[in-house]
């Protein structure tokens, strides 16, 4: 007989015992782990960004081919979706996202990018896998080796997505609407994960039921004026001064009109006007990052930032026809949410594998994700649940607890995850969680 889907999770936390291929997975994995590592030391010497992983995306689609996938390159330009179908049962997505930054490596390590781009702006920078995406693909191809290894224990189909550009929170969004969900299977359940600069040792796996990363809104104000000479200001509405009343303005929107309980960020990250010490300009520029994690309080930003500006602007003297011009970049990223009872399941059955030492509940941040997309595009039918893996090597601890020295942050051209340690993890753990979620039939 097969087994269905648990129609609870607390059905599936009962599915979830002490995982007897805990032991074989990992000796399994073992062998494994020098040519994952050699993959790693690749993918981590050739970084492509956001929808330019042509080579990244040909290199592991080929590896899928070999392990016996049914393989689509292209899906949402650059994605490859791969199908593993083992019988009747549930649809579980694993996903790895593939894109490197514009940052020129500084980690010295022997392997390090070299690779240089000029952007569209023409500025010539360097290309690096500061987000450590490197050690999600090759954890990914992990996972999806063990699989194949040992489809004897898991019945129902595989799905397989290499996305792209989720450092520019599209590529999510271009797989789905190239098909992802019509096309192929669509997943009963969807499991990510992402290292994490954290205080904690490589190899520990955090988690965070409920909102995990916050909603990512880009806001561009466009603040109108009357230009004139700077010796006589009087002869002009100075958009400079309205700019900056508008910045500590924006403070009160989080600060007195958000719920001290509900996380909100708004963030001036840019301020541009003028060009001359004398000229007082006719416009200055602002650019935003604004962060939440429920629609509602979205909105309830956005309104505000509307409100201020226009209000501010009303105050300065202008006219209707000059009201500041505001842009919210569409599409955003969406925040993303861990179904709280498939999370803490998923969690139990990591901790019955790895023990409670390196499984914790970690708390929500407010950077963003756009594996966000995969349930939003199905709520009612997708499970899904994206945990962190801590990358941060020993010496970097000792330093932190030493001396307060601080840990490199994503992004920066200093990480340097223990590469191994998050490969070995992540492998293990999305590859037992499949099995878990898609157990073989009982004879």
């Amino acid at each position: 007989m097969t087994k269905s889907i648990p129609t609870s999770f607390a059905a599936l936390a009962m599915l979830i015992a002490a995982p007897a291929q805990a032991n074989e997975l990992r000796d399994d994995l073992a062998a494994d782990m020098p040519g994952l590592m050699e993959l790693y030391r690749d993918l981590h010497a050739n970084p492509e960004l956001s929808f330019e992983e042509h080579e990244t995306a040909a290199k592991l689609a080929a590896r899928m081919r070999d392990l016996g996938f049914e393989v689509t390159e292209k899906v949402g330009r650059t994605g490859v979706v791969s199908v593993m179908r083992n019988g009747d049962g549930p649809t579980v997505l694993l996903r790895a996202d593939m894109d490197g930054l514009p940052v020129v490596e500084q980690t010295g390590l022997p392997y390090a990018s070299k690779q240089t781009t000029t952007t569209e702006n023409g500025v010539t920078t360097g290309i690096m896998h500061a987000c450590g995406h490197d050690t999600h693909m090759a954890g990914f191809i992990g996972a999806a080796q063990l699989l194949v290894d040992h489809k004897d224990k898991w019945q129902g189909t595989l799905v397989m997505v290499l996305q792209p550009a989720e450092e520019v929170g599209l590529g999510a969004l271009a797989m789905l609407e190239d098909g992802l969900y019509s096309d192929f299977p669509k997943p009963d359940y969807a499991l990510a994960f992402h290292d994490a600069a954290a205080p904690a040792p490589a190899g520990t796996i955090g988690y965070t039921p409920g909102y995990a990363l916050a909603n990512v809104d880009s806001v561009d104000i466009t603040v109108k004026g009357i230009g004139g000479h700077g010796a006589y200001p009087h002869t002009t509405v100075d958009p400079v001064v309205l700019a900056s009343a508008i910045v500590m303005k924006l403070q009160t929107v989080v600060s007195r009109n958000s719920s001290p309980l509900d996380p909100a960020v708004i963030t001036v990250g840019s301020f541009h006007a003028g060009a001359k010490h004398n000229i007082i300009s006719d416009e200055a520029k602002l650019q935003l990052t604004v962060r939440s994690y429920s629609d509602a309080s979205r909105q309830q930003l956005l309104d505000g930032i509307r409100r201020v500006a226009r209000g501010e602007a009303i105050t300065a003297g202008l006219p209707e026809n000059m009201m500041p011009e505001i842009t919210v970049e569409d599409p955003y990223t969406p925040s993303t949410f861990n179904d709280p009872g498939f999370t803490e399941a998923i969690a139990a059955g990591f901790k019955q594998r790895f023990g409670d030492e390196r499984v914790m509940e970690w708390p929500a941040v407010m950077g963003g994700e756009d594996f966000s997309q995969f349930r939003r595009a199905a709520p009612d039918d997708v499970q899904s649940m994206i945990f962190w893996i801590s990358g941060t090597p020993q010496p970097m601890l000792e330093a932190l607890e030493r001396d307060g020295t601080p840990l490199p942050s994503l992004h920066s051209p200093f990480w340097a995850p223990d590469a191994e340690k998050v490969i070995a993890t992540g492998a293990e753990a999305l590859a037992g969680a499949a099995i878990e979620l898609m157990p073989a039939a009982e004879d």
